[in-house]
């Protein structure tokens, strides 16, 4: 994460060795693609009421239909410092998290604790915890 493999070992990464995690990247962005072009019947997401009037508490509109609320995902957001600021400092907390945690929050839920790992069990209360706290007392914070 920005030069840190060059002082610690731990963030040495071989892109070389490691091609396969590039079919994953692929992948992930070809199956969304396929998913959203092909198998989606175009009504969109259906969301609870309450989780709308919550978001509206937050100065979040609705996403009437769409993935997401146009005021966060839309390309307007990108002209606010605030929302590029989240979306770089988010990113590098995910990209430094995952390669800490030694995987994502899907890896260590579905493929660790079915091994039974206690590694990914102490990863996915971190995470738990971690979502608790961004959703109910650090989310309100951002966005009032």
């Amino acid at each position: 994460m920005a030069g840190a493999g060059k002082n610690v070992d731990f963030f040495k990464f071989d892109w070389r060795e490691q091609k396969w995690n590039l079919a994953v990247v692929f992948g992930a962005i070809l199956g969304g693609f396929v998913a959203v072009h092909f198998l989606s019947d175009g009504s969109g997401v259906q969301i609870n009421p309450k989780t709308i009037e919550q978001l509206a508490t937050l100065n979040i509109e609705a996403p009437n239909g769409k993935l997401g609320p146009e005021s966060l995902f839309g390309w307007d957001a990108l002209k606010t410092p605030k929302t590029i600021a989240i979306l770089f400092f988010g990113g590098l907390l995910i990209g430094f998290g995952t390669r800490y945690a030694g995987g994502c929050t899907s890896g260590h839920a579905i493929s660790g604790l079915s091994n039974l790992q206690k590694p990914s069990l102490i990863a996915v209360i971190g995470f738990f915890i971690g979502g608790l706290i961004m959703a109910h007392v650090l989310l309100p914070i951002i966005f009032k």
